[in-house]
């Protein structure tokens, strides 16, 4: 069985203070793209087998990955019997922002049990072990209100972003120590918001809490970003997440493919790519 395990774009990203489990309170909007890896899953006769390849494969372990820990979750909590062999094609870059890790954890889990509504203290199990952000990979598009409330929305129109990857690990937690303050509480949600226009012009206005720090910490992220911001048609530039993925968003299509062929030239070595929501 061949599973897509798609990418997460925090479009925006608040970040407030510390809960009682150690973890900072967020808030976000965020979309899945049509960027994806690709994962492959049948039954083993004796053990579970999981492997990785593809261009951003040799920064994952073989052992004590977010597939591992899951199968081992489920078979915990008996919703799952069988062992499997799983090949994960990594196309998402990784420690970049866009949760290749949590997503590959979250697909694998709805096609083993075959999209049933897991139990709380299951899920609560998953997610202490693979993160927050696992509940995100519920909705195409969704408004996480705070840590543990995601609101799903819909919308009409199609968001282009063309992607930058510097090839540098921004590790979350790594991240986050170097925060120095935070922000209050404020609402965010444009689900409500039916015109593209209008909502890129909202998400516009926003930003990426944490992308000061990015910024302070990796100088090369910076440039990427001005340069992006340069492009015909870019709306805006921000990190993902906790980084060190660079995104635009773009008014349309053909301005994101055209920025694609600039960027390249200026930084040959990153990595690129144009995506959509789905």
């Amino acid at each position: 069985m061949k599973l897509k395990s798609n990418a997460k774009l925090n479009l925006t990203l608040d970040v407030h203070a510390k809960l009682k489990n150690g973890l900072h309170d967020i808030q976000s909007n965020v979309s899945l793209l049509n960027l994806h890896d690709d994962i492959y899953v049948n039954k083993s006769r004796f053990k579970d087998n999981i492997k990785f390849y593809g261009k951003f494969s040799e920064h994952v372990r073989s052992k004590n990955n977010s597939i591992f820990y899951t199968l081992k979750i489920l078979r915990k909590h008996k919703l799952i019997n069988n062992f499997y062999n799983i090949k994960v094609k990594k196309n998402i870059p990784v420690f970049a922002g866009l949760g290749g890790g949590t997503s590959n954890a979250f697909f694998v889990t709805q096609y083993l049990t075959k999209n049933k509504v897991l139990k709380k203290k299951i899920k609560k199990d998953i997610i202490k072990k693979i993160g927050t952000d696992y509940s995100l990979f519920n909705f195409k598009k969704s408004y996480q209100k705070n840590l543990n409330i995601f609101k799903e929305y819909e919308s009409n129109f199609t968001l282009y972003f063309l992607l930058v990857y510097p090839y540098i690990k921004c590790r979350t937690s790594n991240i986050y120590k170097s925060l120095k303050k935070v922000n209050k509480f404020r609402s965010q949600n444009f689900s409500r918001i039916k015109k593209k226009e209008i909502y890129i012009q909202k998400v516009s206005q926003e930003k990426n809490y944490l992308q000061s720090i990015v910024n302070q910490k990796y100088p090369k992220i910076n440039k990427i970003l001005r340069e992006i911001r340069s492009q015909k048609g870019c709306s805006f530039s921000r990190v993902t997440g906790s980084g060190s993925v660079s995104y635009g968003l773009f008014k349309s299509q053909k301005y994101a493919k055209q920025a694609l062929k600039n960027i390249r030239k200026s930084f040959p070595k990153y990595w690129h790519v144009v995506t959509k929501t789905l």
